[in-house]
């Protein structure tokens, strides 16, 4: 029932900017923890970051703290990730996935996932 779809995936130097954006159907966004995860050419999917429902919350992998930041608008049951100094390394597609509950989101369950869009860093 729950559908996402990412979009501002694009090719980008490294050391650009990007925001991403993930727009959710439902009613139910507003409660919904909503996560970014990424997977590049032969490796796992990985978690990104987090926000809580209202946007109280967030949490960043490692990788993403400092230069990343998630936010949403609840009013436009959109989720956001800008992207800052950008590394060949974030090349990856770029997928939001959606959970009710933190705890859930804190064990990765997440029970929805967009397509993916493709972010490429040049060097």
């Amino acid at each position: 029932q729950v559908q996402l779809v990412e979009s501002g995936g694009g090719l980008v130097q490294a050391g650009g900017s990007l925001r991403l954006s993930c727009v959710a159907s439902g009613r139910t966004f507003s409660s919904s923890t909503m996560g970014w995860f990424r997977q590049a050419p032969g490796k796992e999917r990985e978690f990104v970051a987090a926000i809580s429902g209202a946007g109280g919350s967030t949490y960043y992998a490692d990788s993403a703290k400092g230069r990343f930041t998630i936010s949403r608008d609840n009013a436009k049951n959109t989720v956001y990730l800008r992207m800052n100094s950008l590394k060949p390394e974030d090349t990856a597609v770029y997928y939001c996935a959606a959970v009710m509950g933190w705890s859930r989101a804190m064990r990765y369950e997440y029970d929805y996932w967009g397509q993916g869009t493709q972010v490429t860093v040049s060097s």
